[in-house]
């Protein structure tokens, strides 16, 4: 046969033994002489890159000029190629399939664009999965900040219907301060507390891999882009997750591959191992101990929140919510505010130095006076720098005493210096139509009033005077004494 056909003996050999061509089979790895000198040489510098950045690593043609200008390597590009390429899969980490206990979690934050009230936000989003029903729950918020957490916490178990069991986190700031040496973790006072109120346990994944907690990073993923697209625009952040609980609810009614009951379905065995809820959330609020200010605000977070003035120079306690600041003094809450996430803001509500506007009269005279004697001593300048360098500036009773054409220039110089920059306090018994009769100007009035009124808050006020109210409280006292003198 092999004389009629022309072939070789072994390959009639091996026609008869198999009835499908084996093909070739190496016995031996294939030679490479020009390579096999230099191979420790490349493994050295691929196994320092596992320690660079990942965007700062050899790449195969940057091993072969090494090659060829450090030791002298003659051969040719392919073959270190080659090598690299098969090099790197077998460094590259291979993974167990795993089965999800009923009643476990996994968490995790991701960050997608929305548009709320009109404005472009980067929304930070809290998502958690139940492994074992591929059950979820996401809700956004302004910060990833600690009350935001605490929050995403409390609505996702109310979500739920209970608390999982056993929680996987990455090694977020929010909930570990610090990773010990025996890989052990430190856990901040939050979530120390929030476990204790809902007597969850906790895991962490390893430093920089989230596939440890795959399940969630698949989830972030997949709201931002199922989710969130197109990109909502929404009136409030309420309105928005309202959107995302929605979803959630919607996609209960899915079947994924490989499953025979929808997430709903398989949901109810989560529920079966879930831990009940207690009687009352946890209070999800970041508390800081602060001090009132002479301007009577207090400080959190970089920015300025106004208290009643009666409370200057008090220590209070400053508890940030997610959209609502609240400050008290003892037991007593003394200021409530809507939060700002902007950096040195000022948020101040006028009615907290109603008392002290009430107690200091004359304040614009006395303004525009010091004004003209800086400029007559030659430190003006001085004195309209520091002026604009006030926080807060209060000018009280604007229309009381008509001003002097250089009076009402320089107070028409102090708008404009704090024109965006600083907050400023506006008293006046006369309508803005009638404030030429003040400002002696009709041209000059209307650019003060073009700067002063162009991020404001008016407040119209008619009601009994704070003296006549102060002065007809201590009658009653003042007559008795003068009784007793009489006697």
């Amino acid at each position: 046969m092999a004389r009629e056909y022309g072939l070789a003996r072994e390959t009639v050999r091996k026609m008869l033994q198999y009835s499908i061509p084996p093909g070739y089979r190496r016995q031996q790895p294939a030679k490479r002489p020009k390579l096999d000198p230099w191979v420790g040489v490349i493994d050295a510098i691929l196994n320092e890159d596992r320690e660079r950045p990942r965007k700062q690593r050899h790449t195969a043609r940057r091993i072969h000029q090494r090659l060829r200008e450090e030791h002298g390597f003659s051969g040719g590009y392919t073959i270190v190629k080659d090598y690299v390429r098969l090099r790197k899969l077998r460094q590259r980490e291979m993974f167990v399939p795993l089965a999800h206990p009923a009643g476990d979690a996994q968490a995790d934050f991701g960050e997608a664009l929305v548009v709320i009230g009109g404005e472009e936000r980067k929304a930070h989003y809290l998502a958690m999965d139940l492994p074992q029903s591929d059950d979820c729950f996401v809700m956004a918020f302004p910060a990833e900040t600690t009350e935001a957490f605490l929050e995403g916490h409390n609505q996702a178990f109310t979500y739920f219907e209970g608390v999982p069991r056993n929680i996987l986190y990455d090694n977020t700031k929010l909930a570990v301060v610090q990773i010990l040496g025996d890989g052990t973790r430190r856990k901040t006072q939050a979530f120390s507390e929030l476990q204790s109120h809902y007597l969850f346990q906790e895991r962490f994944g390893r430093p920089g891999k989230g596939n440890d907690k795959g399940k969630v990073e698949g989830l972030v993923g997949y709201a931002r882009r199922n989710f969130l697209v197109p990109v909502p625009r929404c009136a409030s952040w309420d309105e928005l997750n309202t959107h995302l609980l929605e979803q959630c609810r919607k996609r209960r009614q899915q079947r994924l591959r490989g499953k025979q009951e929808t997430i709903g379905e398989r949901f109810e065995k989560d529920r079966a191992a879930l831990l009940p809820l207690p009687e009352t959330l946890y209070e999800a609020c970041d508390k800081r101990a602060g001090r009132v200010s002479s301007l009577s605000l207090v400080r959190y977070r970089s920015n300025d929140y106004s208290v009643p003035v009666c409370w200057g120079h008090r220590e209070v306690l400053i508890k940030g919510y997610v959209h609502e600041v609240v400050i008290s003094c003892g037991a007593e809450v003394i200021a409530r505010h809507a939060r700002s996430y902007e950096r040195e803001d000022m948020i101040f509500d006028p009615l907290h130095y109603l008392a002290l506007l009430e107690q200091k009269t004359n304040a614009l005279d006395s303004l525009v006076h010091e004004l003209i004697e800086a400029k007559d001593e030659k430190r003006l300048r001085r004195f309209q720098k520091l002026l604009a360098s006030y926080e807060l500036l209060i000018i009280d009773e604007l229309g009381f005493v008509p001003l002097s054409k250089t009076g009402a220039e320089m107070l028409f110089e102090i708008f404009s210096l704090r024109y965006e920059r600083g907050a400023t306090m506006v008293t006046s018994n006369l309508p803005f139509n009638e404030w030429t009769e003040v400002l002696g100007s009709e041209r000059l009035t209307g650019a003060l009033l073009d700067r002063l009124t162009h991020h404001v808050h008016i407040l119209e006020m008619n009601g009994e005077s704070y003296r006549l109210k102060e002065s007809k409280r201590n009658r009653p006292a003042k007559l008795a004494r003068r009784s007793q003198i009489q006697n």
